[in-house]
Order: C-alpha cells, then structure tokens, then sequence
C-alpha cells in the first residue's frame, strides 16, 4: 500500500511542517513528506485555483489528487482520479450529448457530489476537506488556501480561459500571454492556513516542484499567505519543477516560452522573488549550484518511485535544518531570526 506508512517516521520532537503543493508534482512530494514524517505534524496547503463548477458540481481537482494519493486511492498511470475505476457515468452522459471533456470516474464522482451538497448547506471548504479526509484515514491536515472562489484565468488571444477550460478542454494548446489571479488576490485566506504558518514550533515551509504558474502563484496570492511566509523564522525551501532545461510534467515548459521566460532552475528562484531560503536542484543541474544567492541542494529530485519520494522528502528536511539565510529580492544576504 503505497499511501500508507510501513516505517518507523523520523522523531523530530513536536516540530511541524508546511508544504504548498498543488496537483501531481505536489502530490507526489506530499506523499514522501507524509511517509517520513508523523503525518500529525504535517500540514499542506493547496491550491483552489484550479477549482471550479462543472454539471452541477464543485470540482476541486488539486485537492482531490492531493487525497487519493495519501490515501493511496489514486491512479498511478495518470496521478489523478480514484484508481480502478469505472466510467459508466461519463458513457452515459455521452449518449445524451452532454458534457464529457473533463472526465469524472464513477467513484470520483462521490466525493464531488458529497462536497456540494455540503456547500449547498453552507459548510465551508475547509471543514469538508478535513472531515473528508479523516474518512480516508489520512493523519495530516490538508488545508483549502481560501474557502472562498480563488479561480485562475488564463489570458490567451482568443479570450480569458478559466483554468480547466485552458488545460483540460483545451489541452493547453493556446498561447498564454498572461496569468491573473484577480479572484485568489480578492480571497479570504483559510485561518487554518495562517495558523499553521505562525506556528512557533514550525520546523520548516516546502515549496513543493509544483508548476510555478498554475499551482503556486494561486496559493501565493491569496492576501496574507505570502505575507506569513516572509515573516515566519522557519526556512522556507523549494524543490524545482525545471530538470535539465525541461518540465517534469504539465504545460510549465510551454507557459514559459510563451512568456518569454528562460526554461532555467534560476528562473524558478528568480520567480519567487525573495520568497526561499533555500533551494533544491537536479544533479543534472549541479553546474549552476553557484550561480544563486540562495543556499542550493544539488540531489535527485525524479520522483519515479516511492522510494525517490522518500529520499527527496527526507533531503528536503535535513537541507532545512541547515538553513539560517535568506536572500532578499535585491540579491542582499539577511540572516533569519532562529
């Protein structure tokens, strides 16, 4: 059972972690820090901006990826959806004409009905993902960045997309020229969310290899989210999506051309605009570990299997626990308050 713990975590007395993630990439970090870590003290913070209302429906794909894969639910040849299952649903919709681009498996299918009529009986997002959650028998606390519409729009020549129209419907095929996070700028943040950043105790923030655009910024500009990070005296560490001048995974590479951004590690630092304390890159890119003003990790950072997960998260921690810097967005070295 890969979701569920088999080992004996690392004690690191009451001491907690964040990790920001949003779908696949994120998930799969999410996984490695829930095995090595007693998944009490973790908390993830993940993105809504892909979230939206589909045949009647809140659909909330990040978080449900997030879900399936600690609770080892999910499908391991796609990363999202409930694994084994079965599409009567969809086939019938389809004799009907009706809307089948975004596709929801018959199990899926539960948790989106469930979650909406909760919504509809005025719970908050926050309050369903937990309890949803605890049902699955996952110990870490998965937290909505924003209970309230946080949706990304993707600005194409062809008008303003709303994110699954983009990626899914779309398949990513119009030329980015911008991304707006108007909806996340005019968000309430979870308080759970700001809590768990205040914490005293808080060991470390993981900024997960998750895209950058699409699942980060979203988190990132939700008012006061930023913010928490920036002041926190944990160390802030992020994990690049960007391996030997490629993406992992998902439209990163092509959104960057398109924005005319290089297809570099040092882009990715540059993005987050003095956000990390440190960072961690591929051995394929240990060439330019010096060419940063942040400390740099330089590992495997490939998650192909669960055991890569593992030692990614387990590096992530030991490479947070050495870090007492932070370089600010004019390049100036500050030492962090620990």
């Amino acid at each position: 059972m890969i979701g569920r713990q088999t080992h004996k975590p690392e004690n690191n007395g009451s001491s907690t972690v964040v990790a920001l993630c949003g779908g696949i990439g994120g998930a799969k970090l999410a996984l490695g820090l829930y095995r090595v870590l007693n998944p009490h003290t973790l908390t993830l913070i993940i993105n809504t901006g892909d979230d939206f209302e589909h045949l009647g429906l809140y659909i909330s794909p990040d978080i449900d990826t997030v879900t399936y894969t600690l609770a080892d639910k999910n499908n391991l040849e796609t990363g999202w959806g409930h694994r084994d299952d079965t599409w009567n649903f969809m086939s019938a919709l389809a004799e009907l004409n009706g809307e089948t681009w975004f596709a929801l498996g018959d199990r899926d299918l539960a948790i989106h009905v469930e979650r909406s009529r909760r919504l509809r009986s005025n719970e908050r997002l926050g309050e369903i993902t937990a309890d949803i959650t605890r049902k699955y028998g996952i110990d870490a606390s998965l937290l909505p960045m924003s209970d309230y519409p946080a949706g990304t729009i993707i600005q194409t020549p062809i008008g303003h997309l709303t994110f699954q129209d983009y990626f899914v419907r779309m398949k990513s095929e119009p030329v980015v020229e911008r991304v707006s996070y108007k909806e996340a700028e005019a968000a309430i943040p979870n308080a759970e969310v700001l809590s768990a950043l205040h914490q005293s105790e808080l060991r470390c923030i993981v900024v997960c290899p998750s895209n950058p655009f699409l699942s980060i910024n979203p988190i990132l500009a939700v008012p006061g989210i930023r913010e928490a990070m920036q002041a926190s005296p944990a160390p802030v560490v992020g994990i690049s999506p960007i391996i030997g001048g490629q993406a992992v995974k998902g439209p990163t590479a092509k959104i960057m051309a398109e924005l005319s951004l290089p297809l570099t590690v040092q882009t990715i630092v540059e993005h987050y605009d003095g956000l990390l304390d440190g960072y961690i890159i591929d051995n394929t890119d240990s060439d330019v570990s010096n060419d940063m003003c942040i400390p740099v990790m330089v590992t495997k950072t490939l998650m192909k299997s669960i055991e890569d997960r593992e030692n990614l998260a387990r590096e992530v921690l030991a490479f947070a626990d050495t870090l007492t810097v932070r370089c600010d967005s004019s390049g100036q070295i500050q030492r962090k308050d620990v």
